[in-house]
């Protein structure tokens, strides 16, 4: 399945399970991320170049989060202890190449207390017809790029992103059903675990 068949058949699925859509008020939105601690869902990644990635998204609010590639993608992206970490399994460097994750669009989802309402990252909040939009871009650092979060109603549920970078590049992340769990291992999201775990296995 090509990148333009993927997306008008997940646009035709979103629309068929918000057919009593309504737009959502960011507290709304704030409540709902709040109450997610612990889950899992997988994700279709629609890239830049219309290829399609799959995969597996952890969360585990706050401050963590993780994106395991399936093959034959080599990537794996985490946030934890404040950081962003990209693995790049096509490099033989073990060291992820880190950034703050309070200078990401990310954050606001990741924070310990969500309240979209006040944060000045908080660009656009828009209603598309079927699905409630927040965009949110460090307004300090707009080349850093924007992040929009779809969310639909009854219940609330997130159901995709886009990232778009300072480049104008645009990466597209379609959820599954996000699914809460009971635990996690702490190792999942460590950024320093990863790295020590990729350096033994040279």
């Amino acid at each position: 399945m090509d990148r333009r068949t993927f997306l008008t058949a997940s646009a035709a699925a979103l629309a068929a399970t918000s057919a009593s859509a309504s737009e959502l008020s960011l507290n709304d939105i704030s409540r709902y991320l709040n109450d997610i601690t612990l889950a899992q869902s997988d994700f279709t990644q629609v890239n830049d170049n219309g290829t399609l990635s799959t995969g597996t998204f952890f969360i585990r609010r706050p401050g963590r989060m993780r994106f395991e590639y399936n093959p034959p993608e080599k990537l794996l992206v985490m946030a934890g202890a404040g950081q962003v970490g990209i693995f790049d399994g096509k490099s033989n460097i073990p060291k992820a190449e880190r950034y703050p994750l309070r200078r990401t669009p990310l954050n606001l989802i990741l924070e310990r207390n969500v309240n979209l309402a006040r944060r000045n990252m908080v660009v656009g909040h828009d209603f598309d017809g079927t699905a409630t939009v927040v965009t949110a871009q460090d307004p300090e650092h707009p080349e850093y790029g924007t992040l929009q979060l779809k969310f639909t109603a009854n219940p609330v549920e997130l159901r995709q992103w886009i990232v778009t970078d300072g480049q104008g590049t645009t990466t597209t992340v379609i959820l599954g059903q996000l699914t809460k769990v009971a635990s996690f291992p702490a190792t999942l999201f460590s950024i320093s675990h990863e790295e020590d775990q990729r350096a033994k296995n040279r």
